[in-house]
């Protein structure tokens, strides 16, 4: 089941509400606007940090100021690949936008909170299945 590329015009200060049909054109409307804001918001900082990484140079003549650059710029590129790795969690779920299968849990097929999504949009999981799945991880852990 896909859903078509017609823009939706959503209503000015929408919000999601458990009162209207589960994910209708508004929500899935909502929830794509808001992955991809998110996602040109972590490409511009990315780009940015990039930028800043190219025009900073290793020149400091104290060995200590050279070595508190190099650890900022670890810290920062370690940053920027967790934020590819969100990147590419937030194309995924754009993608079951596209198919139909956005705010359905991967586990159950129950839907997903509209409260869990908006704070998280790229969660694939209810809560209770995703409590479910990290004590079990827990536990294969502690074994």
């Amino acid at each position: 089941m896909t859903q078509e590329n017609t823009a939706v015009e959503l209503p000015e200060g929408y919000m999601p509400s458990p009162d209207e049909e589960f994910m209708n054109a508004n929500q899935l409307e909502y929830f794509r606007r808001k992955l991809e804001d998110w996602k040109d918001d972590i490409l511009r900082e990315s780009a940015e940090t990039l930028q800043n990484l190219q025009e900073d140079n290793l020149r400091e003549p104290d060995i200590a100021d050279r070595a508190s650059s190099e650890t900022d710029w670890s810290v920062e590129l370690r940053t920027r690949d967790r934020q590819r790795k969100l990147v590419s969690k937030i194309d995924s779920a754009l993608r079951r936008i596209e198919e139909g299968e956005y705010g359905y849990c991967e586990v159950s097929g129950d839907p997903i909170s509209l409260r869990r999504l908006d704070a998280r949009p790229i969660a694939t999981m209810t809560i209770e299945a995703q409590e479910a799945h990290e004590r079990a991880e827990k536990v294969h852990r502690d074994e």
